[in-house]
């Protein structure tokens, strides 16, 4: 895919207006984490740089079209600042007259952030009279919110209608990482998918399958997969229901000469709290009464052995019940391990989505893979090969 990019532009004097994703989580009106704050930055700065005025388009939590007092974009001002190093001015709309004479008055070296596009029902709506009115406030527009891409909203999608779009750092830097990873990898392909349910993940497996060459099914879905074979499960979390499904993706990556690695052997336990009392038994022989928790060391070796085989590493979901110890081994090992190979310039690792940051921050690893995605579900609907609008609307 080929999209205009951000350095293409021509910003000197220019109103920038700037789709970012900054739904951070906020307690007592101060940002408890500042990660999506702090990965804007290299955007706003280098307009900044570049003669440009930021004027800053996004979102806050889920207000359904109504002004909710504690959903307010005003709260993220100070911590804005911070980050930015520069004055931010706010708007308490996204359009009319006060956005309007707030865009125009913007002086060079300031930023300027506007109120809660989610405040208006048509922003979701995606109004093409709302994306107008948005786009009267820029000169160019720039979308830094992979994250938010996924969407077809009005500041999303619809501005890019009106006015020359970009890419921004961010959104260019993720856009790339995902085409190393599956549009253009080097191969081999290792993909590492995890987490409770086969049926939140069918069309990324089904997807996957055609794309790599070795697939790690875990978590809660490895159980699924097992009970599919024939196994006994015990208690285990699973869809029976979907059994005939894994099958048919089992079949599918016969037919087609990939590799699925499911557990040999699992981590088990009675009870599902951190260090309940828990054995290491045959991927078959978890009794009535137990539950698989994590897999098992024999297992993580022949998830070790099949990324030193690999080049390029996806990863999405843990491989056990990471939140509490020791169901977290399994992921942490391999984890650490994917991490050490792509230290030493052995392989490219890309992941996101769901739980997988949480997982791999909690391991350590997450500094040391070759990119790491915040954006949920734009990362699961890009690896499950579907078009994203706010992607989309950037092509040339």
């Amino acid at each position: 895919m080929a999209w205009t990019r951000f350095d293409d532009l021509d910003l000197v004097g220019k109103r920038v207006l700037t789709r970012v994703d900054i739904n951070v989580p906020v307690e007592d009106g101060h940002v408890t984490d500042a990660t999506r704050i702090e990965r804007i930055v290299p955007t706003v700065k280098a307009i900044l740089e570049r003669g440009g005025r930021p004027i800053l388009l996004a979102h806050f939590g889920r207000p359904k079209g109504k002004v909710v007092d504690d959903m307010s974009l005003r709260q993220l001002v100070p911590a804005l600042e911070e980050a930015f190093g520069a004055r931010v001015r706010f708007a308490a709309d996204c359009i009319g007259a006060e956005a309007e004479s707030a865009a125009g008055s913007l002086a060079e070296g300031e930023v300027l952030l506007l109120e809660n596009t989610r405040f208006h029902a048509e922003e979701e709506a995606n109004d093409p009279a709302f994306a107008a009115e948005m786009a009267k406030l820029g000169d160019v527009y720039v979308n830094d919110a992979f994250s938010a891409a996924h969407r077809a909203h009005a500041s999303t999608e619809g501005v890019a209608q009106h006015l020359t779009s970009a890419a921004g750092l961010l959104m260019a830097q993720e856009l790339e990482a995902l085409e190393s990873a599956l549009e253009a990898p080097e191969r081999p392909v290792i993909a590492v998918v995890g987490g409770a349910k086969v049926s939140t993940k069918l069309e990324l497996l089904g997807h996957l399958i055609g794309k790599v060459d070795r697939l790690v099914i875990g978590g809660g879905m490895a159980n699924t997969f097992l009970a599919a074979q024939g196994h006994e499960i015990g208690k285990s979390l699973a869809e029976h229901e979907m059994t005939d499904t894994a099958c048919e993706i089992l079949n599918q990556a016969d037919a087609g000469g990939r590799e699925i690695i499911l557990p040999s052997d699992v981590v088990i336990a009675r009870e599902f709290k951190a260090h309940a009392a828990h054995e290491t038994v045959g991927a078959q022989e978890c009794p009535e009464d137990a539950m698989i928790l994590d897999a098992g060391p024999a297992t993580v070796e022949q998830i070790k052995d099949a990324i030193d085989a690999s080049k390029t590493l996806i990863w999405n979901g843990p491989l056990g019940a990471f939140e509490i110890e020791p169901f977290d081994a399994a992921t942490n090992a391999a984890a650490r391990h994917a991490a050490e190979r792509t230290a030493a310039g052995q392989l490219v690792s890309v992941a996101g989505g769901g739980d997988t940051v949480s997982a791999l921050n909690k391991a350590g690893a997450a500094e040391r893979f070759s990119y790491i995605s915040t954006a949920g579900g734009a990362f699961l609907e890009w690896m499950e090969g579907k078009t994203l609008p706010g992607v989309a609307a950037l092509e040339t």
